[in-house]
């Protein structure tokens, strides 16, 4: 473990001698909260054993790209968060390390170069990992998987990087079997390596896979996995991959093949336990909202069956830079690859702000809306273009916004930004919005917060909320996110998601405060999220339809039974898979306190409560 120091440092070349302060790497400093370029230190002694040669300096997730320098050489220069380093050496007796990191200086700074994250979450420093390791004279720096499934099965494709300090021309070993518990037969590969003294050479292997066991999202199937070893001489590395198909259907999102009803949640700065956030809230995607997922992130939702929407690093409104958009999106794509759960990739966020500020007070009713929406100026074309240049076949969204940028992907906030919750189904239709809605939400207050909070707008929250406490803050954003995503999962939207998972300040959007605690909201989405069930579309006095929506790979055969007050009805339910049936239509007498739907089928009843 190495001991670091940092400081805040002018632009330039190699950071000249300054005061450091003792820091934790990997992290975000908050004491450099709002500096540029920060640098960080470390020294240390030879820390290999007698029997060791060499060794690697290993970092991931310099925000956003830097210089690295070892023993006064510059031994690396990442352009992006995405660009790991691995950098074989040789020890001296004593050894210094010195890191900038730089804030971004173009529009790929993502959601963390903009106020929804505080400036202490933005810190420029080495975000995921550092460490220094040891190894014999010849090994195995690092393997990189790329999986495909294929007409006659599959082929994991293999880039095994190997450094040695001597030359070698010997074998490498690849060993590919099952991973976690599912653990079985593994089939075995030969490859040759050849490199000349001080020489890092890549070998390059295609591993074929007969009748594939294939990765599922989480409630669809099991999350299947291969490890990869690469092994030399006593040296052992290994690679985690798993096999999926991902496609964009008419309506939404097919894995291998089978349609998926997604129903997501946004991760506005994520880390490894949000996964099990998300899992809580019946959640079966993570939207990575302008910004990248470090691998432990990716890592947790192979594992847990989590679908990942991943977007560029791009939000707002403004002009960009198109090539360094298409470098990126290939960048991106290749160093995720890997992974099973890359489902989707964003390309331009949020690239209007019609709602940013409003006429007067209270929300914004429809003629306003239609004002604002027709007055909505915006250019497809950049977007269209980085979108081109993601390779494979993923899912692209170019554009993710509200009503009037044409969008692929929605961004929708009734009873927020404007009307009620009960205008949803009205702006859908308007404006041709389709079946993939990218974020809806409200925000709420975690604690009694300040006026003035990084990202939320308290007036507009003020306007919305009845009352002026944490919990009337909150019980309003609960009801709110539960009556959209339940209204969208009955229309049939085959995208829906919720913004955001957990704040990034002490308000937001989120469902969980900053540091993890559940708001109100997380139960009431969990429940809104629930696979399958029985919803209102409408639930007040007056006429709605009773739906059953069911988002498993099975049918449901069972019951329904209702009660408002003193009325009360049953009837047989027969949903087919991934499908959404209208079961009855009711009349909620006015005076009605409260509604009860329970569905019953395959010998579990699931029930569906509304107060009134």
């Amino acid at each position: 473990m190495l001991e670091w120091s940092g400081a805040a440092v002018d632009p330039g070349g190699k950071p000249a001698p300054v005061e450091w302060h003792d820091v934790e790497v990997p992290g975000r400093p908050g004491r450099f909260a709002g500096e540029e370029r920060v640098a960080y230190r470390a020294t240390f002694p030879d820390p290999r054993d007698p029997d060791e040669a060499v060794a690697c300096l290993r970092m991931r997730g310099l925000y956003d790209g830097g210089g690295v320098w070892l023993n006064d050489e510059l031994v690396a220069e990442p352009e992006s968060v995405l660009d790991p380093v691995r950098v074989p050496f040789e020890p001296t007796e004593e050894n210094e390390l010195l890191v900038a990191c730089y804030a971004p200086d173009d529009r790929y700074g993502g959601i963390h170069d903009t106020d929804r994250v505080p400036d202490r979450d933005a810190v420029p420093g080495v975000w995921w990992a550092a460490d220094v390791t040891t190894h014999p004279e010849t090994f195995v720096v690092d393997v990189d998987v790329d999986p495909r499934v294929t007409d006659e099965g599959a082929v994991i494709r293999a880039a095994v990087d190997i450094y040695s300090r001597d030359g070698v021309d010997d074998r490498l070993t690849l060993t590919t079997r099952p991973a976690g518990e599912r653990r079985g037969r593994g089939m075995m590969d030969r490859a040759s390596v050849a490199a000349a003294p001080g020489e890092r050479t890549t070998v390059e292997h295609a591993i074929e896979l007969r009748d594939p066991s294939l990765w599922w999202p989480r409630g669809v199937g099991p999350q299947n996995r291969y490890e990869v070893r690469a092994k030399f001489d006593d040296t052992v590395t290994t690679a985690t991959t798993g096999l999926a198909t991902v496609s964009r259907t008419g309506e939404g999102l097919a894995v291998n093949g089978q349609s998926v009803r997604v129903r997501g949640v946004t991760l506005q700065d994520g880390r490894v336990a949000d996964v099990d956030r998300a899992v809580a809230t019946n959640a079966n995607l993570l939207r990575a909202h302008a910004h990248v997922l470090s691998p432990a992130v990716y890592e947790a939702c192979d594992e847990a069956g989590l679908l990942v929407w991943q977007d560029l690093p791009l939000t707002g409104p403004g002009l960009f830079d198109i090539g360094r958009g298409k470098e990126l999106a290939a960048q991106l794509v290749e160093a995720r690859a890997a992974h099973p759960s890359l489902a989707a990739v964003g390309v331009h966020d949020e690239p209007t702000a019609t709602f940013a500020d409003r006429i007067g007070s209270g929300l914004v009713d429809r003629l306003r809306f239609r004002w604002r929406v027709w007055r909505t100026d915006y250019d497809r074309g950049p977007a269209e273009e980085v979108a081109a240049a993601v390779p494979g076949e993923l899912p692209v969204f170019p554009v993710v916004g509200e009503p009037g940028t044409d969008p692929d992907a929605a961004a929708l906030y009734p009873g927020w930004d404007y009307g009620t919750a009960a205008d949803l189904a009205w702006v859908r239709e308007r404006y041709d919005l389709g079946d993939v809605v990218g974020e809806f939400g409200a925000g709420s207050l975690a604690t009694a917060a300040p006026d003035e909070v990084s990202g939320f707008d308290r007036a507009k929250h003020d306007a919305v909320v009845d009352g002026d406490t944490v919990e009337a803050s909150q019980a309003s954003q609960a009801d709110l996110l539960r009556s959209v995503a339940e209204r969208l999962r009955a229309d049939g939207a085959a995208v829906a998601v919720a913004n955001a998972l957990r704040d990034t300040g002490e308000a937001g959007m989120g469902v969980y405060g900053r540091d993890g605690d559940p708001k109100a909201a997380a139960d009431a989405l969990a429940t809104a999220y629930r696979p399958r069930q029985a919803v209102l579309t409408d639930p007040s006095a007056g006429g709605t339809d009773v739906v059953v929506v069911n988002d498993t790979p099975e049918s449901v055969s069972g019951s329904l039974t209702w009660e408002a007050g003193d009325e009360s009805g049953e009837a047989e339910v027969d949903v087919p898979a991934d499908g959404r049936v209208v079961i009855d239509s009711i009349s909620l007498p006015a005076g009605t306190d409260a509604v009860t739907l329970a569905l019953t089928a395959g010998g579990e009843t699931v029930r569906t409560e509304y107060r009134l």
